[in-house]
């Protein structure tokens, strides 16, 4: 396929994606995504976990591909929440869900120690990125499927214990990621399958699901995930991940969030089965986020990359935005990525 745009900075193009890879090693596609697409930005699953020494080498062979192909250092995402969102095996060490750790006698050294072990054990592979805390305000009791990934049903409490989380995940050199904005903790149905609704009013999302945002926002939090629900009193045409209103309006204008703003995984039901994915990664793109995350399929990042690299060639202030975006990245990438 040919590289997107031309005339356009594909290395200004390629750092607004983030991607994984199929295999234990550095693959060809992903080598052909580095040096044809500028890509340096990488996600690991459990498909691409053997052992912490394989690891590190697949982080060092990330970053010299990266490097030879003049790109900055890459910045290496997982999601390593503890319980039941865990890519590492033991020997890692092995945590419960955020939901146990906030209900412990001393939740404060519980999530503190966490936080802690798990930036020194992610560093030492080489990763830097940590899509943790999740900040979704749930309920106990009420069949949400968030229940044991939330650190609880008082907005207080996941604010203060979610933005410590993060506060320490930085403070030891790994970037961390409040998600899923503006909160997924009363959707009943899974984004992963299928696309949720949340009927809350404007005013009771403020005051319980946004307000650990806030908090988190406040104490200089690196990136924010976006959230594949559709939140009616918000915009109810659009998903947040897709929606001007929820990100731009809300969190940029409203909250005045200056960090990086990434998508959730667009090949989640959520978005993929209401439409082409490379549609939805331009329209998140438009809507204010700056990273667009697709954990999966090559092709299918690459006609995403396609499909934003001919709207942003063709648009002064979408080349704008993605100027403004690359800058976020880049500043985030300079502080958690050496």
């Amino acid at each position: 396929m040919a590289a997107p745009a031309t005339g356009l900075n594909v290395s200004l193009l390629g750092q607004l994606f983030m991607v994984g890879l199929p295999e234990l090693v550095l693959d060809d596609s992903t080598r052909h995504l580095i040096e044809k697409f500028r890509i340096n930005n990488f996600i690991y699953f459990k498909r691409n976990v053997e052992s912490p020494e394989q690891l590190k080498k697949l982080s060092d062979d990330l970053c010299k591909a990266c490097s030879r192909s003049n790109l900055g250092p890459p910045l290496i995402a997982i999601d390593q929440e503890g319980g039941s969102v865990s890519r590492l095996p033991p020997p890692f060490t092995q945590f419960p869900d955020a939901r146990v750790l906030a209900e412990k006698d001393n939740p404060e050294k519980s999530l503190s120690d966490y936080a802690r072990v798990c930036a020194s054990e992610l560093r030492e592979i080489g990763v830097n990125y940590n899509l943790a805390p999740v900040l979704d305000v749930c309920e106990a009791d009420r069949e949400y499927f968030m229940e044991r990934r939330s650190l609880g049903g008082d907005p207080e409490v996941v604010g203060r214990l979610g933005t410590l989380v993060a506060v320490e995940l930085q403070a030891h050199g790994v970037a961390a990621c409040a998600k899923h904005f503006p909160g997924l903790g009363a959707a009943v149905a899974d984004p992963h399958i299928r696309l949720p609704y949340v009927a809350k009013t404007e005013a009771e999302l403020r005051a319980q699901d946004i307000l650990p945002f806030q908090q988190a926002v406040g104490a200089g939090v690196a990136s924010v995930m976006t959230s594949h629900t559709v939140y009616h009193h918000l915009d109810p045409e659009y998903p947040a991940t897709l929606s001007k209103k929820i990100l731009t309006g809300l969190l940029r204008n409203d909250l005045g969030y200056e960090g990086v703003i990434i998508t959730d995984d667009l090949e989640m039901g959520a978005i993929e089965k209401e439409g082409d994915l490379g549609r939805a990664a331009l329209q998140a793109f438009t809507a204010g986020a700056d990273l667009l995350l697709i954990c999966h399929s090559h092709e299918k990042v690459i006609d995403a990359v396609e499909k934003v690299g001919s709207a942003v060639s063709e648009n002064p202030e979408l080349h704008e935005k993605m100027l403004e975006s690359g800058g976020r990245i880049n500043a985030m990438r300079e502080i958690f990525a050496k």
